[in-house]
């Protein structure tokens, strides 16, 4: 059992049970299927995003521009439906992916090739993004009535009792799974954050490796730039405002290391769920936006100290082994 405990995805998973069943006991439909389905729909696009930036953390980088990729590939897909109506629902998903992962590439590359540090450049880029899209939309919305029928529907299509937003949600957490643990990309990923002298002896291309996690990363931001503004049924330059923080909350509380080359798609999974259930709970049992908002850090910071002290112990550990070796060594 305790050995159990010490598992970083089994406990968060038995948090967020515990979390569920306490606050079931305020809101009595809380714990029931149908609005369990419902916060999992809702937190369907931060998984997205979470695992994105996943991938990008793992190479000791970091990627703050992924909700403004988000808000203008979604405004450029949605302009472009309302434009074009008679476009294919599916060349517009590509045409979201290509951009987002184009937005993706032009971080990767100031990041691999200019050297400049990943913080300053997803700052920057965030604002230009964002720049970018009150200029392609001239600052005006794209409301429900200007979107196609097919644009809006697909997130909300049902299928075997879940919405279409929640399948991609899992099959986006399938196809990273198979990603990060079972291609030399995935493989790559890891070295690079964990050990990136040791990698570059081994012969692995780490600014490489950090460019195609960014061009993965900027490629899931444009898919849900399309998912949120089909989901929500608008487009403007503000939408989802905070996600990038959102996306780096749940790595951090899904104990991916922000030091690179740790961390799981599980716990990122369930990091992402720990605060889909904490912001679909709060407003139910009548804390107030600010006090929400409190919450989520002081929640955001133990898991950040948690991280840091497990870590720690596994360095102190691996200390120790090697100088008991090295006194047996001595002795015989």
């Amino acid at each position: 059992m305790q050995r159990l405990l010490k598992n970083r995805e089994i406990l968060l998973g038995l948090i967020i049970v515990v979390m569920i069943a306490g606050f079931s006991t305020r809101a009595s439909n809380f714990a029931t299927p149908g609005n369990l389905a419902t916060i999992f729909n809702d937190t369907s696009i931060l998984i997205i995003l979470a695992l994105g930036q996943m991938t990008v953390i793992l190479t000791k980088s970091i990627d703050l521009s992924v909700a403004a990729n988000l808000a203008f590939t979604g405004m450029a897909v949605a302009m472009l439906d309302a434009a074009y109506p008679g476009l294919p629902l599916a060349l517009l998903i590509v045409i979201a992916i290509g951009i987002g992962a184009v937005l993706g590439a032009i971080n990767g590359f100031l990041v691999w090739l200019l050297q400049i540090p990943p913080i300053v450049v997803t700052l920057g880029t965030l604002t230009i993004y964002r720049g970018m899209a009150f200029v392609l939309s001239g600052g005006s919305w794209v409301n429900a009535h200007q979107m196609t029928p097919d644009f809006l529907g697909l997130p909300r299509i049902s299928v075997m009792g879940l919405p279409v937003l929640s399948w991609a949600a899992i099959a986006i957490v399938f196809l990273i799974w198979f990603v990060l643990t079972r291609t030399p990309f995935g493989r790559s990923t890891y070295a690079a954050g964990g050990n990136p002298t040791a990698a570059v002896y081994a012969g692995i291309d780490v600014g490489r490796a950090r460019f195609l996690a960014f061009v993965l990363s900027g490629a899931l931001a444009g898919l849900s730039g399309y998912l949120w503004v089909s989901r929500y049924a608008v487009a403007y330059v503000d939408i989802a405002a905070g996600f990038e923080l959102d996306s780096v909350a749940a790595n951090v509380i899904g104990g991916v290391s922000i030091a690179g080359g740790i961390g799981s798609v599980t716990g990122t999974v369930l990091g992402a769920l720990f605060l889909g259930v904490i912001k679909n709970a709060l407003p139910v049992i009548g804390i107030s936006p600010f006090a929400q908002m409190a919450i989520s850090g002081v929640v955001i910071v133990l898991a950040v100290v948690f991280n840091a002290r497990a870590e720690a112990k596994k360095g102190r550990i691996i200390l120790r082994d090697r100088a008991a070796k090295e006194s047996q060594e001595v002795t015989a």
